[in-house]
C-alpha cells in the first residue's frame, strides 16, 4: 500500500542563495542540484500513515513548538523574537533540499578554496563536482531518515526550525512513546537551539568565521589524492574493527585544521549539551513520560544494527553522541560551581565560549571567565 503524502511546509530559500536559472546547474566544487536530486531519489519512504494521522502529526508538532517557546525561554533566561524564525514541518525530500541549502552556505569558503587547487583542469573540476554531488546526495539521503529536528541558523535573518514529521512519527512508534510527549520533547531541544542563536546574535557569525578559517587551512593539490586514498583505506580498516575514535573527518585534517575543528567541536558540544540539559530540566513540567523517553532515546542514539553503527562511525556520528554527553556534563558542572547566572556569561562574548580543554574541565572555564 502506498503511504499518503505527508502535509509539509515548503522550506524557504536562504537569502544569499539566489534562485537558480532554468537550465543552469550550481556547479562549484560540489554540484548542489545533483546532490539534491540524488538525495531525494534515494530517500526511503516514511511510515505508513493515513491522511488524518499526517494532519494530526503536523498540527501536533506546530502546537508542541509553540508550547516549547515559552517554557524554554523561562528556564534558560534567553529571549528571541519568534516571528523571525519560521517553524517548518517537512517530509524527507523537503528536508534534503533544505539541508543542502544550509550546507551550501557553510561550504562556500571551502568551495572557493578548493576551486583554486593546483593542477585542477576545468574538465577535472566538472567531473569532480558531479562525483561530490553524488556523494553529498547519498549522505543527505541517509541522514533524511535519521534527523528528527534541526535548527538552521544560516537560512534567513533569524534562521529556521525544521521538524521532520515522518521521522518523528517513526521514532515515537519505535520507542512506543506517547505521541504528544515525544513531539514536545523533540521541540524542547530544537527550541533551545533557536533561542541560543536568536538571543546571541554573534553566535552564527562566529561559527561561520570558524568554518572560513578551516577553509583557509585547506591547500589540496592533485598529488594529495593518492595520499588521501591510502589513508582512507587504513582508516576504513580502523572503523570496521570498531575504533570509536576514527571517522572520515580524519582524512582532511592537518594540524592547523585539527585546531580549528577542536574549537568548533567545543562550541557544538556546548550547544548540544545545553539543549539536552534544558530538555531534562523543562521536561518534567510538560512531558509526563520524560524519564522513560530519555532512557529509550539514549539507546536509540547508539544505532540499531551493525550496518547502521558502521555508517555512523564512518560519518562521525559517534562523535556527535559524545558532544551531547560532554556538553551536558560541562553545563551542569558550571552551574554547580557558579549557578545559572554565572553560566550565562558563556553567551556574553565569543571569548567566553568554552575552549577544547575546558569542555572536560568546567572548573577551568569558571576560573578563566567567571572569576
Amino acid at each position: 500500500m502506498r503511504p499518503p503524502r505527508t502535509v509539509v511546509d515548503m522550506a524557504p530559500r536562504p537569502p544569499n542563495l539566489p534562485a537558480r536559472r532554468p537550465g543552469r546547474r550550481r556547479r562549484g566544487v560540489i554540484d548542489w542540484d545533483l546532490a539534491v536530486a540524488t538525495g531525494q531519489s534515494l530517500v526511503r519512504p516514511g511510515p505508513v500513515v493515513s491522511a488524518d494521522e499526517a494532519t494530526d502529526a503536523v498540527m501536533g508538532l506546530r502546537a508542541s513548538a509553540e508550547l516549547s517557546r515559552s517554557v524554554v525561554s523561562a528556564y534558560t533566561g534567553l529571549h528571541a523574537d519568534p516571528s523571525r524564525t519560521p517553524v517548518l514541518v517537512v517530509d524527507r525530500p523537503s528536508w534534503v533540499r533544505a539541508a543542502a541549502e544550509g550546507f551550501q552556505v557553510l561550504a562556500e569558503p571551502l568551495e572557493e578554496r578548493l576551486a583554486k587547487a593546483k593542477g585542477m583542469t576545468p574538465w577535472a573540476r566538472a567531473v569532480g563536482s558531479r562525483v561530490t554531488g553524488l556523494e553529498v546526495g547519498g549522505l543527505l539521503a541517509f541522514m533524511s531518515g535519521k534527523v528528527l529536528g534541526q535548527f538552521d541558523p544560516f537560512a534567513a535573518a533569524g534562521g529556521r526550525l525544521l521538524l521532520v514529521a515522518p521521522n518523528i512519527v517513526q521514532a515515537e512508534r519505535e520507542l512506543d512513546a506517547v505521541p504528544g510527549d515525544f513531539r514536545t520533547w523533540v521541540c524542547l531541544h530544537e527550541e533551545t537551539h533557536r533561542l541560543q542563536f536568536g538571543a546571541v546574535p554573534w553566535l552564527g557569525a562566529h561559527l561561520r568565521a570558524q568554518v572560513s578559517e578551516l577553509a583557509e587551512t585547506t591547500d589540496l593539490e592533485l598529488a594529495d589524492v593518492t595520499r588521501v586514498v591510502d589513508q582512507g583505506l587504513t582508516l576504513l580498516g580502523r572503523i570496521i574493527r570498531g575504533d570509536s575514535e576514527a571517522s572520515l573527518l580524519d582524512l582532511v585534517q592537518s594540524p592547523a585544521q585539527k585546531e580549528v575543528v577542536e574549537r568548533i567541536t567545543a562550541v557544538m558540544s556546548l550547544l548540544e549539551g545545553h539543549a539536552d540539559v534544558v530538555m531534562d530540566g523543562v521536561g518534567p513540567q510538560v512531558v509526563p513520560s520524560v524519564d522513560t523517553l530519555r532512557k529509550r532515546f539514549t539507546q536509540r542514539r547508539r544505532g540499531a544494527g551493525p550496518v547502521d553503527k558502521l555508517v555512523r562511525r564512518l560519518l562521525g556520528l559517534d562523535a556527535k553522541m559524545r558532544q551531547y554527553r560532554d556538553g551536558a556534563a560541562f553545563c551542569r558542572g558550571v552551574v554547580d560551581r557558579v549557578g545559572s547566572d554565572g553560566f550565562h556569561a558563556v553567551w556574553a562574548a565569543p571569548d567566553n565560549l568554552p575552549r577544547p580543554d575546558e569542555i572536560a574541565d568546567p572548573a577551568r572555564w569558571c576560573d578563566r571567565v567567571v572569576a
